[in-house]
């Protein structure tokens, strides 16, 4: 593994903003064959990172479906993430303060312009698979349809066309827990911790399922009156969303999900769909109540030939991430030579 810093040019934001002195962090892992065709570019999820290999156990990894030894594996951190690309919590050159809650607005469309300048950088001019789910796969799609010629492959996992209303009303749920938080207003580090803790606890209940819950979290014993196994289980994983990511950031990025939308501009979501290029799969997970399982549906109705399959799962939308061995075999089926495009 590898780990990388670019410094990309000014960026026009789609909002008429400027980024200026903005840079991403990346990570490689493997080699580029002769041919420079076995490249694989894994778009991360809203609080994920370049570390693939520490999300995506399983699924790509040394012995994994994605092996460093056989692919040129690429993960760049999206803009507005805390783990290394410029975010909120880095000095405006203007100010040389940190911008905080000040930080300009981004789209999905702005998170792909810097990838697409961070390929261009790296003079990858074929990718052999794109592959991400949730926010992830939103930047697949957006990718894929701005640049049909580029991507053999694309695969897509528990995302949608059009962030739903359901989904930015879910976003928006949390950003009023952060905006609540008076040490976010206050623009300082640390800022509107309390806030993200129970941001996350909302979002849990979009990622997971009933059945997760009864089956994990139910408690033992018939007496308790009081510090339930959910209630201690909510607060624990709030606690370890702030302990290694940032308020500030969320807010951004989930500002930016609430942005996706493949069909403004472009004539509609089937127009824009009908622009892709890529052999595309598409999974949908049977328990996601974030991106139900008539979302992906869409995707694979309206790009050409795509093939599509549901995971089974107890997980909800989690499941992009926990179902390694579902999602390894419909890729086995996806690349083998009779499923054609």
């Amino acid at each position: 593994m590898k780990e990388y810093i670019f410094n990309l040019p000014d960026l026009l934001l789609e909002s008429g903003e400027t980024l200026a002195s903005a840079h991403v962090a990346y990570r490689t892992w493997g080699q580029l064959n002769a041919d420079r065709d076995n490249v694989v570019w894994v778009c991360h999820a809203l609080t994920a990172n370049a570390d693939v290999l520490s999300w995506w156990p399983g699924l790509v990894g040394p012995g994994c479906y994605f092996d460093p030894a056989d692919w040129f594996i690429v993960c760049a951190n999206v803009l507005g993430s805390c783990y290394g690309s410029t975010s909120p919590l880095d000095a405006d050159p203007a100010t040389g303060q940190p911008r905080y809650q000040h930080f300009p607005r981004l789209s999905i469309r702005d998170l792909v312009a810097a990838h697409e300048a961070l390929r261009q950088e790296l003079g990858l001019e074929d990718i052999h698979t794109i592959i991400g789910g949730s926010l992830g796969g939103q930047q697949a799609l957006e990718w894929a349809v701005q640049r049909p010629d580029l991507f053999d492959n694309l695969v897509v996992i528990a995302t949608n066309a059009r962030h739903s209303a359901w989904g930015i009303a879910f976003n928006e749920a949390q950003r009023l827990a952060i905006e609540a938080d008076p040490t976010y207003a206050a623009g300082q580090p640390g800022g509107g911790d309390d806030g993200l803790r129970a941001a996350r606890a909302i979002a849990l209940l979009s990622y997971r399922s009933y059945s997760a819950y009864v089956d994990s979290q139910t408690d033992p014993e018939d007496h308790l009156l009081r510090e339930h196994r959910a209630s201690t289980y909510q607060r624990y994983q709030g606690d370890k969303l702030v302990a290694r990511f940032d308020a500030y950031s969320y807010v951004a990025l989930s500002r930016a999900m609430d942005t996706h939308n493949l069909g403004r501009g472009r004539g509609g979501i089937p127009a824009a769909l009908r622009r892709v290029g890529a052999r595309t799969l598409v999974l949908g997970i049977t328990s996601d109540v974030l991106f139900p399982l008539s979302e992906q549906r869409e995707l694979a109705n309206h790009i050409p030939g795509a093939m599509y399959a549901e995971l089974d799962s107890r997980y909800g939308h989690d499941g992009f991430l926990l179902e390694t061995s579902a999602i390894t075999h419909f890729l086995e089926l996806f690349y083998a030579p009779t499923f054609a495009h």
